[in-house]
């Protein structure tokens, strides 16, 4: 659903079907995709394509490598109800003995098209994955195409053309980029503009009962808010939060100097019911958050930074990309060591543009910086596991469990590079200050790397040495050297040049900072992260510990459970006493702690009291952070 109309409206869509066709391809047959979501609240999809054929075998893949994902994600486990036919009779088919995603089908003597009928079982529980989670509730419905589609091998996904529709529930409204060509069925049908099957991928679709359309910008290209929720309520946020998301769009044009789409989509679903994330894509991204998370303030600042994340991505990531991801189909494996520009860049503009739009204030986006370098100061990982591998190891490691997760360390590419690119931030400023040429910054290099010339999607590889030869025209250093050291680094304590140079310094005390009393809504998990070293529920689960503490060293690990403290049942709050009370004891802590049906007493010999962490000024050096922040 757009925000322009009219003559508008038309012109906008033969740019893209022109744009669309010239730049990726389109020169293979075409498939006709009709998708029925009209039993989503059951969580049932059912699609049928037709597929042109000749006599023979012909083989069809299933998505497996989903772009954004960095792995062979495609949810096949939920591929069901196949059939395939021509001329009205059912079809043999086989699954490849090697590759699980490909399917070999025997195509009759005299027959040029095969029918396909699946039906996609959208996860009724949650599960790891990222669009392969839960998808669909009661009310609303996420669209994902490569769930619900096949391709003929033989074609990149730039040379294949789909012609899709959607049948939605009765009432249900829709957001997406994809142009839609005409309505039907009582306006419940949705017939979209042919587009490649990259295009199509790259075109997701919320659905719902409760849908808010919001513009964010009425200049070309034209941006808009499309939310859709489990309730009216959720979607009547305060007038600011959408002055926030209008002011993102502004900074982002003003940060890269030029826009790679016709037209931007915000897709965001407010649900307690879907998996919870952000996916992007290069005209709109698939974000899910909690259903009440724009219209309570711990919601607003919790998911501060996800939409300008996944907006940055249309610039890094869609339209440069690096050039082990830009890969030909959805079959070939994507390399990912290039990550930590991919997302790592991508984190650290996030989160700039997140202060830039007034979403997080100053305050609240130090403390987003001071919780980041804290737990990366803390990660007992680093002794074994260098940057770059996080990055390396994505498409087998992504969907590693949470217990263990400090001494596995997982994806630090994230979080770490944002620590970094601030880092390389203060170096490209320092080294500039005094240029005739007038001080640089890295908006200078976004500008030079992502920036004009603008228009349509398009996809533009980089390498490692792209980076490195970009960063020196800004500004001349040893950036090679810089990068090769950073991600080869597997020492004990995080990168922090940057938040030091910046004019900071991390520091700990007793007072939670306002992003962690957000994060801990209901007062009731415990947080002991810095002071011994470990993570719990209310409950007394353990959650996770960082090997090397004293948590660890006392023989506590995750998946245990704290039934007691100095001699009380377990609580936070009984927790937080325990802690604040053995400032001022000689006496250990005192835990009864249970592990597979045995129980053990522990004790803790601590008396540092509670540890949050915070950023405060160092006065012998300048602010460059707050200038970092500010809005241009």
């Amino acid at each position: 659903m757009g925000s322009s109309s009219g003559v508008r409206n038309f012109f906008r869509l033969a740019i893209f079907l022109l744009s669309s066709f010239s730049v990726f391809g389109a020169n293979g047959p075409t498939v006709t995709l009709s998708v029925d979501a009209s039993e989503a609240p059951r969580k049932i999809i059912h699609a049928q394509l037709r597929i042109p054929a000749k006599p023979g075998t012909l083989t069809l893949y299933y998505p497996k490598w989903i772009p954004g994902e960095h792995g062979p994600t495609g949810p096949i486990t939920d591929l069901t109800g196949l059939k395939f036919t021509a001329s009205g009779k059912t079809l043999q088919w086989r699954r490849d003995l090697q590759e699980g995603f490909e399917f070999h089908i025997e195509v009759p003597a005299g027959e040029n098209e095969v029918i396909a009928n699946l039906d996609y079982a959208s996860p009724a529980s949650f599960e790891p994955g990222y669009s392969s989670g839960l998808s669909a509730t009661e009310k609303l419905y996420i669209v994902n195409w490569n769930a619900l589609l096949l391709y003929p091998a033989g074609y990149g996904s730039d040379q294949l053309t789909y012609s899709a529709s959607l049948r939605l529930p009765a009432g249900w409204k829709f957001g997406t980029s994809l142009h839609v060509s005409n309505r039907a069925g009582n306006n419940n049908e949705i017939h979209f503009a042919p587009v490649s099957l990259t295009m199509l991928v790259d075109g997701p679709v919320v659905t719902g009962e409760y849908l808010k359309v919001v513009p964010l910008s009425a200049e070309n290209p034209p941006a808009e808010l499309d939310l859709v929720a489990d309730s009216a309520a959720a979607l009547d946020a305060p007038e600011e939060v959408w002055e926030h998301y209008r002011d993102l769009v502004k900074q982002a044009g003003i940060l890269f100097g030029a826009w790679h789409y016709t037209g931007y989509h915000f897709l965001l679903t407010l649900s307690d019911h879907v998996a919870h994330f952000g996916l992007e894509h290069h005209e709109s991204n698939d974000s899910r958050v909690e259903e009440r998370s724009l219209i309570e303030e711990d919601g607003r600042k919790l998911t501060a930074g996800l939409l300008p994340h996944e907006y940055v991505h249309s610039w890094n990531g869609k339209y440069r990309r690096p050039a082990d991801l830009a890969t030909p189909d959805f079959e070939q494996p994507m390399q990912t060591d290039l990550l930590w520009v991919y997302e790592g860049l991508t984190s650290y503009l996030g989160d700039l543009l997140a202060a830039r739009s007034g979403e997080r204030t100053p305050s609240l986006a130090r403390d987003a910086l001071a919780q980041m370098a804290a737990d990366l100061d803390h990660r007992s990982g680093r002794v074994w596991r260098n940057l770059q591998d996080t990055a390396d190891g994505v498409p087998t490691m992504q969907n590693a469990p949470k217990a263990w997760e400090d001494y596995r360390r997982g994806l630090d590419y994230y979080d770490e590079d944002v620590l970094t690119w601030l880092w390389a931030d203060v170096i490209i400023r320092q080294q500039t200050k005094e240029a005739k040429s007038g001080a640089k910054s890295l908006d200078d290099f976004c500008k030079l790397f992502y920036g004009a010339p603008g228009g349509p999607p398009v996809v533009k590889t980089y390498t490692f040495d792209d980076v490195v030869n970009a960063l020196n025209q800004v500004a001349p250093y040893d950036w090679r050297g810089f990068w090769t050291e950073r991600l080869s680094n597997d020492g004990p304590r995080a990168p922090l040049g940057g938040v030091e140079g910046s004019g900071w310094k991390l520091v700990y005390d007793e007072y939670p900072s306002e992003l962690d009393r957000a994060g801990d809504r209901d007062g009731k998990s415990i947080n002991a992260h810095y002071s011994v070293g470990l993570l719990a529920g209310s409950d007394g689960v353990i959650r996770d510990t960082v090997e090397g503490m004293l948590a660890a060293k006392a023989g506590i690990g995750p998946g245990m459970k704290i039934v007691a403290v100095n001699g009380r049942r377990i609580s936070a709050e009984v927790w937080h006493d325990a802690i604040r009370a053995a400032k001022t004891s000689p006496s250990p802590i005192e835990l009864i702690v249970e592990n597979t049906d045995y129980f053990r007493v522990v004790k803790l010999d601590y008396h540092g009291g509670e540890k949050y962490p915070h950023l405060v000024r160092d006065e012998s050096k300048p602010d460059l952070l707050t200038e970092i922040y500010r809005a241009k």
